[in-house]
Formats: structure tokens, sequence, C-alpha cells
């Protein structure tokens, strides 16, 4: 085995590290609302759930040299998100709002997506999306970096509303055929859903 110390080497070494080996990883594309009304779109594989009861989900912001992005600070600012579930029928335009965009822009336009009004907060979502969930800031928690410059915002946030596309909502469950996500790997790579198998669980 290659014993590694994080401290003797680079960020960027450790985040080859780091994006090569938590993998595969879901995307979130996230929609916020800034305060001069501008619909901000972005991709985030730093998501997972937090917990069921009640639903929570986090979605870790990097900052740029100490800089909160605009993600983040939209999300503070208005205390509300939609966070989108990535599929293969929406990765090309989810890809887009990945582009570097001045604050005044809107990365849903730029992506062709469709906004569509939220039933519980003031954030629309995208249309476009198969599952999309609209929820309330918890908490954001700014951690990492050195000194006072963080590196990151790890957003803590509640599910008010679950918007689900009917095909993929099958007896309570969603169905991952029908949904057909798209996961990050490293470097330019994504993966699809490839070939599952069930294994009972010990009591």
């Amino acid at each position: 085995m290659i014993s590694i110390d994080p401290a003797a080497q680079s960020e960027r070494d450790n985040y080859k590290l780091l994006i090569g080996s938590i993998v595969p990883r879901p995307i979130a594309l996230v929609t916020t609302l800034s305060k001069d009304g501008v619909l901000n779109a972005a991709p985030f594989s730093y998501f997972s759930i937090v917990a069921s009861q009640p639903p929570m989900l986090s979605v870790a912001v990097q900052r740029n040299q100490g800089a909160m992005k605009d993600t983040a600070r939209n999300a503070i600012e208005a205390g509300a998100l939609v966070i989108h579930i990535t599929d293969e029928s929406i990765i090309g335009q989810v890809n887009e709002t990945a582009a570097n965009l001045p604050p005044f822009e809107s990365e849903v336009a730029r992506a062709g997506f469709t906004p569509v009004a939220s039933e519980t907060i003031g954030v629309p979502g995208v249309k476009e999306a198969k599952i999309r969930m609209e929820c309330l800031l918890e908490q954001a928690i700014p951690l990492g970096g050195a000194g006072s410059q963080p590196a990151c915002d790890l957003l803590i946030v509640r599910v008010v509303r679950f918007h689900l596309a009917e095909d993929v909502y099958v007896n309570g469950y969603i169905d991952p055929g029908k949904l057909n996500p798209v996961s990050r790997m490293a470097g330019n790579y994504y993966a699809k859903l490839g070939s599952m198998f069930a294994m009972e669980r010990p009591e």
C-alpha cells in the first residue's frame, strides 16, 4: 500500500485523491435566487443525505480563494434553495450551468432550462428535472481553509416539498431505471446507472 500524508502535499493533489476515491457521487443541480432576482443554477457532487426525519440534505459549496460562491451567498440570504437530481435527460444542460458566469447572469437561461415556481418557497426550480426538492436552509457552516479564510460553506437543508415525475414514482419508491441518474467521477468523467444486485442485511 502507498501511504500519503495529506498535510505533506498540495490541496490539488488531495483533491485528486478525494474525487478519484469517493465515486460515484450523485450530482445536485441547485437553484438559488439572488437578492436582485437572478435565478442561479450550479451542479454540486459534494452532496448527500443527512437525515430522513425531517428529510435533510447536505451540499458543500467550495469557495474560490476564500470568496463565497453565488449559490452559498444566495441560499444564506434567501434561506431557501431547490435541489434537483441530475439524470441522463438533462446532464448536458446541467453541465452548462457549471460555466463561470457573473452574478447578474442566469445559468438557468444559459442552459435553456424552464423555470417553474415552487409551492412553499420563493426560489423557482427547473421543470426539466425528474426530481426536485424545495428546501429551507437549516445551517450554513464555513469549514476548512486556513486561518480566517474557509475553504467551503456546508449547507444543511430541510426538504419541505418533493416534486417527482409520475413515471419515476412507483408504489412509494423511486424507480432507478426510470430516473436514469448520472453520477460524477474524476476529471471530465461521469457514470450512468450500471448493473444492480441485492443483498440481505444481517439482523
